[in-house]
C-alpha cells in the first residue's frame, strides 16, 4: 500500500486558497490566519503530517523551550523579534525631515536618538513627525506596499 501523505501534500500547491482555509478550519478546528498563501500551504503540510506521523516528543518540546528562554530569558515580547530584521547595533539611520536631517543609532537594546534610548522606530518617527508612522517605513527600512 502506498503512503497517500505526499500526494495530499503535494496537492495543497494546486489547491484554491478557499479549500486551503477549509483544510484549516478542518485539521486546526479554528479560523485560519491572515497570513498569505504560502505560510498556509507550509503549515498545513506540517499539520498533515503531525497528524499522520506524530509530533514532536515531549522531550524534544521541552528542550526546544529550554533553548528558547536561553535565548530570550522568558521575555515573550523578544520571541516575536525576528534578529534577522534588526539593523546590526553601531548602525546609523539618516532620515531628513522638513530641511533637517535626524540621526537614529542601532544599538543592543534598541535605538538611540537625540541622546536618549528608544525601544522603537515608530516612538522616534513620531517624535520627529508629531503624527503615527511605522518606524520601519519611515526610515526606509521597510517598503510601504504590502509583499506578497
Amino acid at each position: 500500500m502506498t503512503d497517500p501523505i505526499p500526494a495530499r501534500l503535494a496537492a495543497l500547491k494546486t489547491t484554491p486558497t478557499p479549500d486551503l482555509k477549509q483544510q484549516w478550519r478542518d485539521l486546526f478546528d479554528s479560523e485560519p490566519p491572515p497570513f498569505n498563501r504560502r505560510y498556509l500551504e507550509s503549515r498545513l503540510a506540517y499539520r498533515i503530517q503531525e497528524l499522520a506521523y506524530g509530533g514532536l516528543k515531549p522531550e524534544t518540546i521541552r528542550r526546544l523551550e529550554r533553548l528558547g528562554e536561553d535565548l530570550d530569558g522568558g521575555d515573550r515580547h523578544k520571541r516575536y523579534i525576528r534578529t534577522d530584521r534588526m539593523p546590526i547595533a553601531g548602525t546609523r539611520l539618516i532620515r531628513e525631515w522638513q530641511g533637517v536631517e535626524h540621526v537614529v543609532t542601532v544599538t543592543k537594546d534598541g535605538f538611540e536618538w537625540q541622546g536618549r534610548p528608544y525601544k522603537s522606530l515608530s516612538a522616534i518617527a513620531r517624535g520627529i513627525t508629531g503624527t503615527r508612522w511605522n518606524g520601519w517605513v519611515f526610515f526606509g527600512l521597510k517598503n510601504q506596499r504590502s509583499r506578497t
